[in-house]
């Protein structure tokens, strides 16, 4: 018997026997991921036909490495529940897909299957998280890492063995549409988040592709895929923590990101995906391409040969929908690349399918199971959604609201009743009975407890265009309305209208604004679009008071939103079930537990404005402007708590103690959050710099003692030679909640 079918030796000597036995051209076909999976089969009726690309394809190389996107369904793919995977042709044509490659290999090879899954699983009946912007605001990994294991779960259960999870990006300029994809502006709280979205998938047995590598957030004027303008402290600083993090978190692989980097774009940076991912982290997975990136390489070649070759040659090891990769043997016939590079990447690929048993069992049972992965079966996504929400201002205790106090209450706006528009970019469609709305969560709550309050809605305005007719409308319709809650933002939803598509999936043009955010959707002004600031200011000039609902995937201009509001939740796109947490948290029977994981401007040209700015100049001088309306971490509860020092941190022991004690008369989360700054170093320091956070509920005057760490290495600094070393000196330290600084002091390291 063959070694590589041996299942007793280990898969990394298997892989080198199998590899020992292929040609040139198979080792090719493992590295290649041309094709679009969705484009692969045709569904007639209860059966499936596999294209004849499908086969070419497998016949070109005797096999296939990896498939992407087989269950993909959204608007791009053109799949839907009528011509997509779904029921037990979700699994069938996994298997079916499985079958025909061992069937038509050489050596009885399995292909991989990749699937993307940046907030859940873009499939027919995914299990769908909010948003990491929505994420982050929680302040809760652990909880973070139960619902990503559900995602696993269904996405184990469908037979996939690579998800693509958004999970490296850290935002610094909020005009980017991809926004919504980052967990905030902080890289330490970046990186607890998305170590826990690493660990989530993978305990159930699907490999996590961690993208995008590196500094994809940084942008050039917010527009995407643009040039990181940064040196190598502030991507140590800021963009590679989240990237160790996945690596300690065991990631099995990761995604290069379309940017440049100081002029070396990513796929073909060979010290960022060699020296350092592979060198200095110890990662000993695979990187794959972004899609079409290596073939953009071509800007810098000119020769779609020499793209392949040079990416690489630089560390990339499985390429994504590109043809630079396809012609990988004319590089080698043209001594750009060594064939022993190739046996390097196929190797790592061959590896993970003799790690994941699929040549022993290559197919999965042909069950409905993965639709039993629904927010009330797996209520991880319902709680995760409610600790998303951030109360940003409540004046005079306007929330929150009664239930048994007789009122005609108003609900208006264009994201009030909108599911799509509550679940960002990247999403399947949805079945209407999956989520939840916010009036349906409203008029639910409000039948559930058979309360006083009778609800008037009424549209509003259009979400992109100016309407007086209909705000007239909206007007008389609430005019006996005292409160009105204005459910009022963006969309990233791609299912409203009608435009083109790029290579790689992304939105390349609306023929009418239906998007103000996601992949290409980039925004130059964060004004919040059509006339929806002209029906807050017309709530407020009738003298109603106004509860405004913030849905959207990116910081607006808060001035005017703020202005006009007596009362203000922000929220990050939360999912299929934000209405209902909405709901909740609007009349009191769920507590605001979220902090803002990015800061909100005034005004676009006050960016940027993230809290961790430099301390060698004074961020946000402006003389007609000031710091951000509203700035990272901060979020307020209904009840009120106390802080109380315990031990404050030393050299010898750093890490602070300290007692909270909820001082009001309800429960509610407080999330301290430590801070630090470096008042002497061999290089400039940062404002404030996080490093350290807990979430407690507490009691009506409940106390807690917590303890949060210092980790060893918030203490070091990069110094003028980028070495990174503990250096003397005095260091202040800040434990805040709520946007204020609770408790300080200092300490000196010898």
């Amino acid at each position: 018997m063959e070694r590589y079918k041996d299942s007793s030796l280990t898969p990394e000597t298997r892989a080198r026997d199998l590899l020992g036995r292929m040609t040139l051209r198979e080792k090719v076909g493992q590295l290649t991921q041309r094709l679009y999976g969705f484009a692969c089969y045709r569904r007639v009726g209860d059966q499936i036909e596999l294209t004849a690309e499908f086969q070419e394809e497998v016949a070109r190389y005797g096999g296939l490495g990896t498939l992407y996107g087989l269950h993909r369904a959204d608007p791009w793919s053109g799949r839907d529940y009528e011509s997509g995977l779904t029921d037990l042709l979700a699994v069938r044509a996994r298997n079916q897909v499985q079958r025909y490659v061992l069937e038509h290999s050489r050596l009885g090879i399995p292909v991989l299957l990749s699937s993307e899954s940046p907030h859940g699983h873009q499939a027919l009946d995914g299990y769908l998280l909010p948003v990491n912007l929505a994420c982050g605001c929680s302040f809760a990994p652990e909880l973070l890492e139960e619902a990503a294991a559900v995602c696993g779960r269904q996405l184990q259960a469908m037979g996939i063995d690579l998800a693509l999870v958004s999970a490296l990006d850290v935002l610094r300029d909020p005009r980017w549409g991809r926004s919504e994809e980052c967990f905030g502006e902080d890289p330490y709280l970046a990186s607890q988040m998305a170590a826990a979205v690493v660990r989530g998938y993978q305990s159930q047995g699907v490999d996590v592709v961690a993208k995008h590598l590196c500094a994809q957030g940084e942008t050039t004027g917010g527009v995407n895929a643009s040039a990181a303008r940064i040196g190598p402290r502030e991507l140590r600083e800021i963009h590679l923590p989240p990237v160790k993090a996945c690596v300690e978190a065991g990631a099995a692989a990761f995604m290069a990101a379309y940017n440049e980097i100081d002029g070396v774009y990513c796929h073909a940076n060979h010290w960022l995906l060699t020296d350092l991912l592979r060198g200095e982290y110890g990662f000993t997975g695979f990187v794959m391409s972004d899609g079409v990136a290596i073939d953009q390489l071509d800007a810098v070649t000119g020769d779609r040969t020499a793209s392949g070759a040079l990416a690489l040659n630089a560390g990339v090891d499985m390429g994504l929908w590109d043809t630079g990769f396809q012609q990988l043997e004319e590089a080698v016939d043209r001594g750009l690349v060594e064939e022993r590079r190739i046996d390097e990447a196929v190797e790592r690929i061959l590896t993970v399918k003799f790690r994941r048993g699929l040549f022993e069992e290559p197919c999965v049972p042909e069950t409905t199971a993965y639709q039993q992965f629904t927010p009330r079966a797996y209520p991880q996504v319902e709680r995760l959604a409610e600790r998303s929400l951030v109360l940003l201002k409540n004046e005079n205790g306007l929330l929150p609201l009664s239930v048994t106090a007789p009122r005609r209450l108003g609900l208006v706006g264009p994201n009030a009743d909108a599911l799509y528009h509550q679940l960002g970019d990247y999403t399947p469609p949805v079945r209407p009975e999956s989520g939840t709305t916010v009036k349906q969560g409203l008029e639910r709550l409000l039948e559930a407890v058979q309360g006083a309050v009778q609800l008037i809605y009424h549209p509003g305005c259009p979400m992109f265009a100016q309407d007086s007719a209909m705000l007239a409308q909206a007007m008389d319709a609430l005019a006996d309305c005292d409160v009105v809650i204005a459910v009022v933002g963006g969309s990233s939803s791609r299912f409203a209208g009608a435009g083109e598509f790029d290579a790689n999936g992304a939105l390349k043009r609306q023929d009418e604004i239906t998007m103000d955010c996601g992949e290409n959707v980039d925004d130059c002004c964060l004004r919040l679009p059509g006339g929806q600031l002209e029906l807050l200011r017309a709530l407020k000039a009738a003298g109603k008071r106004v509860v405004t609902v913030l849905i959207g995937g990116r910081p607006y201009e808060m001035a005017e939103i703020d202005a006009w509001s007596d009362a203000l939740l922000c929220c990050f796109y939360p999912g299929l079930t934000g209405g209902e947490a909405i709901a909740r948290l609007l009349f009191g029977l769920a507590e605001p537990a979220g902090r803002l994981s990015v800061s909100l401007p005034d005004h676009v040209g006050q960016l940027p404005v993230y809290y961790n700015a430099k301390d060698s100049y004074r961020p946000g001088a402006y003389y007609n402007a000031g710091r951000p309306r509203y700035g990272f971490g901060a979020g307020l509860s209904y009840t009120s708590f106390a802080y109380t020092l315990l031990t404050p941190p030393t050299p010898e022991k750093p890490e602070v103690t300290f007692q909270v004690r909820n001082t009001g008369g309800r429960p509610g989360w407080a999330v301290p959050q430590l801070y630090l700054h470096r008042t002497q170093g061999a290089v400039t320091s940062r404002v404030r710099q996080l490093c350290g956070f807990d979430a407690c509920r507490l009691a009506p005057g409940e106390t807690k003692t917590v303890t949060l760490p210092i980790p060893p290495e918030s203490l070091l600094q990069w110094d003028a030679a980028m070495a990174q070393r503990l250096l003397p000196g005095r260091i202040q330290w800040f434990l805040g909640d709520q946007g204020e600084t609770c408790l300080e002091g200092a300490f000196v390291l010898p």
